[in-house]
């Protein structure tokens, strides 16, 4: 919220529009023009496009509460995700096209009805729209924790550009194995590109801090995925290493994926 005042959200936010003109938000670096309506692997030009929003009670415990956590659902991903749990959203692109006037007042409406931080669902690919809307939001009174929530197939550079926008990172780290990324996320060199972006997320909010209620109000809350047969790699000495950044408390959800659910998706 201090970066409005000051003027270096702008400067942010000019930064990250650049990058649309060549994209490189995301290690996939699809080089198209999406200010001129190319798309590249996520599908999205440069509007936001959204599913949905309100409060949600089915979030990780740390940002429920007792008002839920201020959920906006983000159409398309940088990812490719089978079991993906909004497979709709993610890949057959439920949503619409919004202005970031109309963003910035869905924020709004999360925070009027009390919930305990916006969170972005799958915000990779639309980080630059998400900046553009929030001055509409900071200048009608917002002021609670903005929250990252991603797949962790994250670009360092772009992550540096959201210092001090975002107060709390809910990464994935889905794989050990970058094969295993590829056939199930269709995502290449995953391990090293999650395992950077989980640097770069804690130097910059460090541990989970949670208020007396027990609500987070920043840090990293990291998520691993458990396949079956272990494709995850949840044994594996990178994952391990991802998930241990510091000697401290750390907090790690631990989510099981069921066979049906990561079967193959025509």
């Amino acid at each position: 919220m201090r970066l409005h005042g000051s003027g270096e959200l702008s400067r942010r936010m000019e930064a990250l529009w650049a990058i649309l003109r060549d994209c490189t938000l995301c290690p996939r670096r699809c080089r198209v023009n999406r200010l001129k309506g190319e798309r590249g692997a996520c599908r999205t030009g440069s509007l936001p496009v959204v599913s949905s929003h309100g409060p949600h009670f089915g979030e990780e415990r740390p940002l429920v509460g007792r008002h839920g956590s201020g959920t906006i659902f983000l159409t398309w991903c940088n990812m490719r995700c089978l079991f993906c749990q909004n497979y709709d959203i993610s890949q057959l692109g439920e949503g619409r096209e919004l202005s970031p006037e109309e963003l910035g007042e869905m924020m709004l409406s999360l925070w009027r009805q009390g919930c305990h931080n916006i969170n972005f669902v799958t915000p990779t690919h639309q980080v630059p729209q998400i900046v553009a809307a929030l001055p509409h939001a900071i200048e009608g009174g917002l002021d609670i924790p903005l929250v990252y929530n991603c797949g962790g197939y994250e670009d360092v550079a772009t992550l540096r550009l959201l210092e001090g926008i975002f107060d709390i990172y809910l990464p994935d780290f889905k794989y050990g194995d970058d094969e295993v990324a590829l056939r199930f996320s269709g995502v290449p060199n995953y391990v090293a590109a999650a395992k950077g972006a989980l640097r770069e997320m804690y130097r910059q909010v460090g541990d989970l801090e949670l208020d007396d209620g027990g609500v987070a109000v920043r840090g990293v809350l990291v998520r691993h995925l458990v396949l079956p047969e272990g494709l995850a790699g949840t044994r594996r000495r990178k994952t391990e290493e991802a998930l241990h950044l510091h000697e401290s408390r750390k907090i790690v959800i631990t989510e099981i994926c069921s066979k049906n659910s990561a079967k193959r998706r025509k």
